[in-house]
């Protein structure tokens, strides 16, 4: 029987938009992960070029524009900041902020070189940060000349917002006022400060973002209803201009603008909006015009989340009214459904980018939505304040900070909680569409949801993602981290772990708990650190092992006779006169020998069978030979390559990881 003309018209246009969405998809996902080439006149050829040293830091001196002000990288006041030359970007590595601004033009003398990559997939490393700003060099200013001063009626605005901000109300409260102005990127907030944020689950109120915009446009709208169309749209209109001004074009921010736009557009027209269906074209054109924000960490979150508020957020309202006690407030349905939508649509996102979730995210945002509408509101007023009649700004300011302050104790409250932020590891790409998979079938309702199958499926693939998550987390494995003259091991038996480290610099430590937290290692047993200098920041390595054991004058942390560890991890020195020591994980022994000292002083001891070897030096001929006789396993070469070993070794490379595991 033929279908009728009117069924299959929709029907078809259906499957146009269906292949033409799956189109711009495939598009962003390849472009996202080709790597880009640099312009032809990029700095990075320099380096490329015959002569130029084998990939060693060349002298060079630059000129280009600031695409932005320095911002600090660390405790020891180094800072860096996007030089836009006239083929190409690069990094600039400064001693200090100060002396230069966004807009300025400038010529810097320095070492240009290639960032390095990051040693592991659960490390972040410079070249894929920078390769996401378009730079493919960094340059170690030794110094630099300032050649224009170009007038930059934007930065000066945004740089005298946050500072008159700031200067009022103090670091905390100014900076969080001006984040709410300007969004997080654009203001000096205290570290503290933005980590008490991301573990209690509002990092979203410090990003400029959809939330920011609905209450500009909330204030602004109102204020038109009585004018004619044009008028009003052109009031709307300069609203969300002005917002991307102060802001900054980050995807976020354009996709909120550009959604709100369309909805408006719909709306004067005449037109029934589709929440989803506005969401869908916003993110489509941006990908259209940059398909590379398709990884954006920030689009991503920003999309999905507000998904999840046109999809499911009424449906879960509506069924938590129903579930809810009856002496419950009838506010309370309301105010969980956005933060709890929110947080189970982004859930997939948060593990697969991070490995941590805000376990008190749905009731920090409850606590805090009274204060974060009026304090957003407020905190533009006062920017308009300050750029009209700055001395009202003293008067006007000191409520609003004391309401600044109030969110401030709030969000450190729930950040101090214990497990705040819940690490879980970073699961498998299966794992986190099986999770997406299932969390899709239990909260997209109705009939625009998934089939009773799948309804009836997703119970059955959160369970096979938690127990294979689980599965990984509690499987004994050893992973060695090798970057330039550092090496990490981290050794995990049945959920917990223990960390060698050859290094006790503070850049260790760090790179020491970003390979914690992806693994799901909420805190270390024990670290052993064989560095005979001290520890720079031992406060780094206590807080994230339970018993830290490092020279203090030189000498060896561990003797013989002495042992650190817990069950089926443990640390035992071989000799008393090397750093050579043997690893105990689970049933398996494992040998390491950091150097030729350590090589020379195992040889000398008794032989023995062990499960795998170590090495951070690569031993001469002679040697090879006794240290694959002695291994009855793997034997991993830290540096080098696969032509530096005999056959079945395996070696990290300069920057690079190995890793085995046992289930």
């Amino acid at each position: 029987m033929p279908v009728p003309p009117s069924r299959s018209r929709p029907r078809r246009r259906r499957i146009v938009w269906a292949v033409l969405v799956a189109l711009v998809l495939l598009r962003a996902l390849w472009v996202s992960l080709t790597p880009p080439l640099a312009a032809p006149g990029d700095p990075v050829w320099q380096l490329d070029a015959p002569g130029a040293g084998g990939g060693a830091p060349l002298i060079v001196t630059l000129r280009g524009t600031l695409l932005s002000d320095p911002q600090p990288t660390g405790p020891d006041g180094t800072c860096r900041a996007l030089l836009q030359l006239p083929q190409g970007r690069t990094e600039l590595r400064l001693a200090s902020c100060g002396g230069l601004q966004q807009g300025w033009r400038v010529e810097a003398h320095g070492r240009l070189r290639q960032p390095q990559p990051a040693p592991h997939p659960l490390l972040a490393g410079p070249a894929e940060r920078l390769r996401r700003q378009g730079a493919a060099t960094q340059l170690q200013v030794e110094q630099a000349t300032v050649l224009a001063r170009p007038p930059t009626p934007l930065a000066d605005l945004r740089r005298q917002l946050a500072q008159r901000l700031l200067a009022g109300a103090g670091a905390e409260r100014g900076g969080l006022l001006a984040a709410l102005v300007l969004g997080s990127a654009r203001v000096p907030l205290p570290l503290e400060l933005k980590e008490a944020f991301r573990a209690a689950g509002l990092s979203h109120a410090l990003a400029a973002s959809g939330f920011h915009l609905s209450v500009l446009l909330g204030a602004v709208l109102p204020l038109g209803r009585r004018l004619p169309r044009w008028p009003r749209l052109g009031l709307a209109g300069a609203a969300m201009l002005l917002f991307v001004l102060l802001a900054g074009p980050q995807p976020s921010v354009l996709r909120a603008v550009l959604m709100g736009g369309l909805a408006l557009a719909v709306l004067e027209s005449g037109g029934r909006g589709r929440p989803f269906g506005i969401l869908m074209a916003s993110a489509l054109i941006l990908l259209l015009w940059r398909p590379e924000w398709l990884a954006d960490v920030g689009f991503q979150l920003s999309v999905v989340a507000t998904a999840a508020l046109v999809v499911c957020a009424s449906p879960l309202e509506q069924g938590l009214r129903r579930r809810l006690p009856p002496w419950c407030p009838g506010w309370l349905a309301a105010a969980s459904a956005v933060p709890l939508a929110a947080s189970l649509w982004t859930l997939p996102l948060q593990l697969f980018h991070f490995g941590v979730v805000p376990l008190y995210a749905v009731p920090a945002n409850l606590v805090a939505a009274p204060l974060l509408t009026p304090l957003t509101l407020g905190a533009m007023a006062l920017a308009l304040v300050a750029v009209l009649v700055p001395p009202l700004l003293g008067l006007l300011l000191p409520p609003v900070a004391w309401c600044s302050g109030l969110l401030v104790l709030v969000v450190k409250g729930f950040a101090a909680l214990p497990m705040a932020q819940w690490q879980l590891g970073r699961p498998e790409p299966l794992l986190v569409l099986l999770l997406a998979a299932g969390l899709l079938g239990l909260s997209v309702p109705g009939p625009a949801g998934l089939p009773r199958l799948g309804r009836r499926l997703a119970p059955a693939l959160l369970l096979l993602a938690a127990l294979g998550h689980l599965a990984l987390l509690r499987a004994d494995q050893l992973v060695l981290v090798h970057q330039g003259h550092r090496d990490l091991l981290l050794a995990r038996h049945q959920g917990r772990a223990a960390l060698v480290s050859l290094q006790a610099d503070g850049f260790s430590c760090r790179q020491a708990r970003q390979l914690a937290t992806g693994f799901g290692i909420p805190r270390l047993d024990w670290a052993l650190l064989l560095d005979p200098v001290a520890p720079a920041e031992p406060a780094c390595w206590q807080a994230q092992a339970g018993l830290v054991l490092a020279s203090a004058d030189g000498s060896l942390p561990l003797q013989p006779g002495q042992w650190l560890g817990s069950p089926g991890l443990v640390a035992e020195p071989l000799s008393a006169d090397s750093r050579a020591i043997s690893l105990v994980l689970g049933q398996r022994r494992w040998l390491l020998l950091p150097d030729r000292q350590a090589l020379r002083a195992w040889q000398a001891t008794e032989a023995k069978a062990w499960d795998g070897i170590w090495l951070g030096v690569l031993p001469r001929r002679p040697e090879r030979h006794a240290v694959t006789a002695a291994s009855r396993g793997a034997i991993w070469l830290s540096g080098g390559g696969p032509a530096d070993g005999p056959p079945g070794w395996s070696a990290s490379g300069p920057r690079g990881w190995l890793q085995q595991g046992w289930g």
